[in-house]
């Protein structure tokens, strides 16, 4: 056999044989080079490390080197990244940094070509990935697939561009993504059939179940702004070969917290067959998009991780390719330093700039859904100050801006419900999709304010108000910090908790902003350019 390098002897969860067996696993280098059925008496569980199948990592705003070290604790060898965040703001540029920076972590990422930047032509990114730059990208061996395609209405219109990054994907043999959030019946079957693969965008059991039942595999989410887990879980038992587990946008506090493992024990936890749990969490993403992860098998990487048991599912190791890069809760891999890129040209603003001159008419207005990064479009009147419409702490409306962070352009206004500010004003330059500046504010000073502290800092996460004030600053693009994960997870509390000082009801009202701006997520939603109608595709005026 060889001289192993180690042995760990324990429960051997085989998810490629949907069994559970007692055995030893022997490691040389990198590999399993054996596993052998025994009568040990070891009650720890051995199981293939977890994968997430979809998600951003610049949503953690940890650069990718950090990201590891806050998941691997909690069990995650590899990740499907779709790194359109970072494309939005630099490009392809953008995307070949979040491949080199991942390279320098034992962690396994995979990172696709993005489909959809921008995400529509009614805002401003600071750059444009044509067909021609996604098939540069998916020509390369270290792009596994084609990011989630936004784009729906392009896909069943047969728009020109849309089917051209398609059919690069077909001639490169790699998996297409999806994000097709309420889309049924003949258009579900045309985006289907063009190849789409993966949905992550499903929001109740029968928009899954019609999705899955055409062969799309089901990504149950369980992020920071989009839990849908509970609602989606039961359909593991009719389509169980279909399921995968993400968490598509985490924010650091919460990655600090858990991953993967926590929807596993989640479902654990409500009987659903244990085998199939693992799956979803392993099996199915490794297969689905051919990672070089291991799964437990001879000859396989050694990538794998022990648990004390399937109640309290603590992860006490976990071991990439042979090396034990996390144990009892303590990441082993050590910080390095990378370089901070970035694209921000925006200028300091005045107060003057978020005026809105009354009409004298009702409005109309966005209405967040905590939890849900969908919205309502309601009609209201406005609270009017000397002819400008200003925020009604009293009914919860407050003004909404969008500043344009890659030129000079007059700032798009709106108004919001269900933020609950009743001082200050919180801001951010992660706001998907093309991560201009957005900011929500109780008055127009207190606005300028938090928006000018992430000019100044170019980049970052603010919550301003005349008696406190935190900035997180966020070098990388904009969307990111190579600062200690910890720190930022510890940072972003205190920000969050800050900004509930200031009134706001919502869990994370900087994960529920960022998503304000997205317009292909219905129903209305506010880019640089204007007021946008999500369910229309066009662009609607403030006033009824």
């Amino acid at each position: 056999m060889g001289k192993a390098v180690f042995q760990v002897s324990g429960q051997i969860v085989d998810v490629v044989n949907s069994r559970i067996f007692r055995g030893s696993i022997y490691v040389e280098d990198s590999k399993i080079i054996n596993i052998i059925e025994d009568n040990n008496d070891n009650e720890q569980i051995i199981m293939p490390g977890f994968v997430d199948s979809h998600i951003h990592i610049e949503s953690t705003m940890l650069v990718p080197t950090e990201f590891s070290r806050l998941s691997v604790v909690h069990g995650t060898v590899a990740t499907v990244s779709d790194p359109h965040e970072i494309a939005n703001v630099l490009g392809i540029e953008g995307v070949r940094y979040m491949i080199e920076t991942g390279k320098k972590s034992p962690m396994k990422f995979y990172f696709g070509a993005p489909s959809c930047v921008p995400a529509t032509s009614f805002e401003t990114a600071g750059a444009i990935l044509d067909s021609k730059a996604v098939e540069e990208l998916l020509s390369m061996d270290d792009i596994k697939f084609l990011g989630e395609m936004m784009n729906y209405p392009g896909v069943i219109f047969n728009d020109e561009e849309v089917m051209k990054k398609i059919e690069a994907a077909h001639k490169h043999d790699k998996r297409i993504d999806g994000h097709a959030p309420l889309l049924s019946g003949d258009n579900l079957v045309k985006y289907c059939s063009s190849g789409v693969t993966t949905d992550h965008e499903s929001t109740s059991l029968q928009e899954a179940c019609e999705k899955a039942a055409l062969g799309m595999m089901i990504q149950i989410r369980e992020g920071s702004a989009a839990n849908n887990f509970n609602d989606l879980i039961p359909i593991i038992k009719e389509y169980p070969e279909n399921i995968m587990f993400c968490t598509d946008d985490l924010h650091p506090h919460e990655l600090a917290k858990g991953h993967i493992n926590i929807l596993v024990k989640k479902a654990m936890s409500l009987g659903y067959n244990i085998v199939d749990i693992l799956k979803a969490a392993t099996l199915a993403p490794v297969r689905h998009y051919k990672l070089e992860v291991g799964l437990l098998q001879k000859n396989d990487p050694a990538d794998f991780i022990i648990v004390d048991n399937f109640i309290d599912f603590n992860v006490l190791k976990t071991y990439i390719d042979g090396k034990l890069v996390a144990e009892n809760n303590m990441p082993l891999i050590e910080k390095t330093e990378v370089e901070c890129i970035n694209n921000f040209k925006a200028e300091t603003v005045g107060t003057d700039n978020f005026k809105v001159y009354d009409e004298g008419k009702d409005i109309k207005i966005i209405s967040a859904i905590s939890g849900e990064i969908i919205t309502e479009k309601i009609i209201g009147r406005p609270m009017s100050v000397n002819d400008n419409l200003v925020s009604d702490i009293e009914n919860d409306i407050l003004k909404i801006a969008v500043i344009n962070r890659y030129e000079q352009k007059k700032i798009a206004l709106g108004f919001i419900k269900n933020f609950g500010l009743k001082k200050g004003a919180i801001a951010s330059s992660v706001a998907h999709d093309s991560h201009n500046i957005i900011v929500i504010g109780c008055s127009d000073e207190e606005m300028a304010n938090a928006a000018n502290m992430i000019i100044n800092a170019k980049g970052g996460l603010v919550a301003w108000s005349h008696d406190k004030s935190l900035c997180i600053p966020l070098p990388v693009a904009g969307l990111m910090t190579n600062e200690d994960g910890l720190k930022v997870a510890a940072d972003y509390q205190a920000l969050v908790s800050l900004s509930k000082e200031f009134g706001t009801t919502l869990n994370d009202p900087f994960m529920t902003m960022g998503f304000m701006s997205l317009l292909v997520i219905p129903k209305l939603k506010l880019s640089d350019k204007g007021l946008f109608d999500c369910e229309k595709f066009e662009f609607t005026t403030l006033f009824e």
